[in-house]
């Protein structure tokens, strides 16, 4: 998720264009000390997260429906590939590519999502570093010849609904029952998860407040809240 980019531009510089970017990420300093550099700027995702039983779904739809600037959400089916890189750090450098499967011609993306911060009180949403490019077809091939593994990889069903600079996604998580094969899938629970989120330059801490503001009226048909990750593991 070599490799094109938003412009036609030769395989090769696109190759080096992701494989810049890779190593800027792993060799980049804590995303709070970084500066804007190259004119691009360091985005951060605010995130909120939670999570409705299938007959809860039409519900929230209808709700979302009332709050959401798009009246029809946007649906969306994506297969996602989770990568790692073993190397001297402590944990694995994660890196997730993903396609989709409803649209024929769209491009891939590869994404990276940095550590989760939750030590301040005062902000209500998990932020973390966040980067999300477009690549062509061959990006797992290019991963694999870098010394990735495919670690994991699921189907995503859902809905996507935008409020202003926020999005909300619906969806649920197949599992592939065979490698590589997203024909051969299976519901992994009986609930869809549902995220609300805001990709912004850091710093911009103001922005979990109306994301609060914004998932209080959504109960209680789900409880959007800071997850923190590591309490899952």
């Amino acid at each position: 998720m070599g490799v094109s980019c938003a412009y036609p531009v030769g395989r090769s510089v696109c190759s080096s264009v992701v494989l810049n970017l890779i190593r800027g990420i792993m060799e980049a300093p804590p995303v709070t000390m970084m500066p804007v550099t190259g004119g691009t700027i360091n985005m951060m995702e605010y995130l909120l997260q939670g999570s409705v039983l299938d007959h809860s779904l039409e519900s929230l739809i209808h709700r979302l429906r009332g709050l959401c600037d798009n009246m029809e959400p946007e649906t969306f089916l994506d297969h996602e590939m989770v990568f790692l890189l073993k190397g001297q750090q402590a944990s694995p450098f994660v890196l997730r590519a993903r396609r989709s499967m409803d649209r024929a011609g769209a491009p891939w993306h590869l994404r990276y999502l940095g550590q989760p911060e939750m030590g301040d009180k005062n902000r209500h949403a998990l932020v973390r570093n966040c980067v999300d490019i477009a690549t062509s077809e061959n990006l797992t091939d290019f991963l694999m010849e870098m010394g990735f593994r495919m670690d994991h990889e699921f189907v995503a069903k859902g809905h996507l609904f935008r409020k202003g600079i926020m999005k909300i996604v619906v969806y649920k998580i197949f599992r592939i029952l065979v490698p590589g094969n997203t024909d051969s899938t299976e519901a992994l629970s009986l609930s869809y998860l549902v995220e609300l989120s805001v990709v912004a330059p850091a710093g911009q801490d103001m922005v979990s407040d109306d994301m609060r503001n914004f998932a209080e009226q959504l109960k209680p048909l789900v409880h959007l809240e800071k997850i923190d990750p590591k309490r899952l593991m």
